[in-house]
């Protein structure tokens, strides 16, 4: 390999370095070209790359692209696998493959610009893939707010009821059968007076007196004078001649 040409490697895993969510370094001791095959195949679905490269050039990529996080772990055979997707689905198939074949081993890597220690990318197979952890995460955020709602329109079903049997009653929406009895009730109650009260004299009674006889006008008086005074004449008359 001339000079240009591990230049181009060089630049090449710099680039992949720097633009990676995250960097696996793995001991491929053991790994035959078909089972090499066969791995980057089963990476695809993470968008991740397997990558075999000497230390030599790896350490200036890596110097190049400020990865200090990959550095340590270039030591005896290292060859890098690049994630550009789902962080646990490559880590995944990265134990899985191991489990099947009983080749690579994680030696450590990075993720987001830190340092990943064997344990945690150990840990990190071991999550569900992206597309289940955000369906999970929406189920639980929303459990709750789906309880609020249920609630709410127990709620309101249960206050529409009521004001449907109240309102049934009479006692809302319209006048009932008790409003009806009220109204009917109120004239006869305005007939009766009101009973006196204890030690109160009865109300007298609001009735008129019957008219007095009004006196004679002067001409009647005088005419039924002048008529008695004739009968007396008369009378006195009578009784000389006999």
């Amino acid at each position: 390999m001339n000079r240009d040409q591990k230049a181009a490697v060089i630049d090449n895993i710099a680039g992949q370095l720097q633009s990676a969510d995250a960097v696996f370094a793995i001991d491929y001791r053991g790994l035959s070209v078909k089972q090499a095959v066969d791995l980057r195949s089963s990476l695809t679905d993470a968008d991740a790359t397997f990558q075999v490269a000497k230390n030599t050039l790896t350490e200036r990529a890596a110097e190049k692209a400020g990865a200090d996080a990959i550095k340590p772990l270039l030591e005896g055979p290292t060859a890098l696998t690049f994630v550009n997707g789902d962080v646990a689905v490559a880590a995944k198939a990265l134990a899985t493959f191991r489990r099947q074949n009983n080749v690579l081993e994680f030696k450590g890597g990075q993720l987001g610009g830190e340092a990943l220690s064997i344990d945690q990318i150990e840990s990190i197979a071991k999550l569900p893939a992206r597309d289940v952890l955000f369906g999970q995460f929406v189920g639980v955020v929303a459990s709750p707010i789906t309880g609020v709602v249920r609630g709410l329109n127990a709620l309101i079903s249960g206050l529409a009821i009521q004001l449907g049997a109240i309102a049934e009653q009479g006692l809302v929406g319209g006048q009932g059968a008790g409003a009806q009895g009220a109204e009917a009730e109120a004239p006869a109650a305005e007939a009766e007076p009101d009973a006196p009260e204890p030690g109160e004299a009865p109300a007298e009674a609001d009735t008129e007196s019957p008219a007095e006889p009004q006196p004679d006008t002067p001409s009647q008086a005088e005419g039924e004078a002048d008529t008695a005074a004739d009968a007396e004449t008369s009378e006195t008359t009578e009784t000389e001649e006999a």
